[in-house]
């Protein structure tokens, strides 16, 4: 029988996803909020007037201590650890997580550059407009403590440059694959930006570059090689804004997510740990 509590799931799990930058690590957060709230007895239970400020409060609590954890789990990670990221079809396992600005892959990068206490204290307040009341009763810290952390956060985000509109995005990311389907380095090079990077994540599981690409001729002689590998591209959402799929006969590859400014590609993060693309293999 499904309970009032029960419908608090989904924003658990979007404020858990934002804070953890994980799907897989963010389900777990939410479950053990509600295995802590039946654990309560119903007396308990009864007497707690915002059942949902309750669960807020605990799962911001445990997804802080996660990312307390998760900084030295990540120091042991073969090559560059990136967020997970998630697809926007409606029938996918990942069809809870509401994709605006705050998801995509340049911001969820920016937040993993932060301490733990100021990437909970911006995503609460600026992301889902809690009071620094309310972030200092997770944090633990005061609320003059928790609107230093957020700016100090903010400040980050800004430096950073995450990623702009969908707006021209695709129009870029769809020349930048006809390029790359025609091994056309030339057109590859004039598509990225002359600083741009190359960030992929295979966890020790999957051949991956162990280090960033930089520079945009490096990057466009990187993907240009993939290419002769047999790879088919196909254009999807990554995060809620356009990117690519390499798949290689029914399997997936790689997912491609893109930071575009002024016409040009600056970033490229490619996911090709399986363990990520989890939510992309059980909605294809």
């Amino acid at each position: 029988m499904t309970t009032p509590v029960d419908g608090e799931r989904r924003h658990l799990l979007n404020l858990a996803y934002r804070l953890l930058g994980s799907l897989a690590e963010a389900e777990d957060a939410v479950q053990e909020t509600y295995v802590r709230w039946y654990a309560l007895s119903p007396a308990r239970r009864d007497a707690i007037s915002s059942p949902g400020a309750w669960l807020t409060t605990v799962a911001g609590r445990i997804c802080l201590d996660v990312l307390g954890s998760a900084r030295a789990r990540r120091e042991r990670y073969v090559g560059e650890w990136l967020p997970e990221p998630v697809p926007d079809q409606a029938d996918s396992v990942a069809d809870r997580i509401t994709l605006d600005e705050s998801v995509t892959m340049a911001f969820l990068v920016t937040l993993e550059a932060m301490t733990p206490a100021q990437r909970v204290a911006l995503v609460l307040h600026d992301v889902f407009g809690y009071a620094f009341t309310e972030v200092a009763a997770i944090t633990g810290r005061t609320p003059a403590a928790c609107r230093e952390l957020a700016s100090s956060a903010r400040r980050r985000v800004r430096a950073a440059r995450p990623a702009t509109t969908a707006t021209g995005h695709a129009e870029v990311i769809r020349d930048f694959k006809q390029a790359w389907e025609a091994g056309d380095i030339d057109a590859l090079v004039a598509l990225l930006d002359p600083a741009a990077t190359l960030t992929a994540d295979g966890g020790g599981v999957v051949r991956a570059a162990l280090t960033p690409i930089e520079g945009g001729e490096p990057v466009a002689r990187y993907v240009a090689a993939l290419a002769a590998g047999g790879l088919t591209l196909v254009e999807r959402a990554v995060n809620g804004l356009p990117g690519l799929l390499l798949q290689r006969g029914d399997d997936l590859a790689a997912v491609y997510a893109f930071d575009v400014a002024d016409g040009r590609i600056t970033r490229i993060w490619a996911m090709r740990n399986p363990e990520k693309l989890r939510p992309w293999t059980t909605s294809r």
